[in-house]
């Protein structure tokens, strides 16, 4: 089998630069004291893109504010809103969301 060197060349660049921004922050850090203060505004940071995440997937279609456009995931939202806050489970949030959304697409 021959290499083409061009595409071997290719993937490892692609590999470097996945890699650099997972590794280099990681290696940074932990060599850093990170005072308590910003430690406990870090642990709201993944409340808060999920929070954007979610907002632009049930409120926006193609960029823009679409009050009609998601009915069906907001709706289906509520249920699976309510089963993360009661049971605290991803597992059952995902499952819960979907089947809500598989059966209101069925019935309108």
């Amino acid at each position: 089998m021959e290499i083409r060197w061009p595409i071997a060349i290719l993937i490892i660049g692609c590999a470097v630069v996945t890699l650099i921004p997972r590794v280099l922050p990681l290696m940074i850090l932990s060599k850093l004291r990170i005072p308590e203060a910003m430690i406990r505004w870090l642990d709201h940071v993944p409340i808060a893109v999920m929070g954007a995440l979610l907002a632009q997937e049930l409120l926006l279609s193609d960029g823009r504010v679409d009050p009609g456009g998601h009915s069906l995931e907001l709706i289906a939202a509520v249920p699976a809103f309510l089963t993360a806050f009661l049971t605290k489970s991803l597992f059952a949030t995902v499952i819960v969301g979907i089947l809500t959304l598989v059966g209101l697409r069925l019935f309108f």
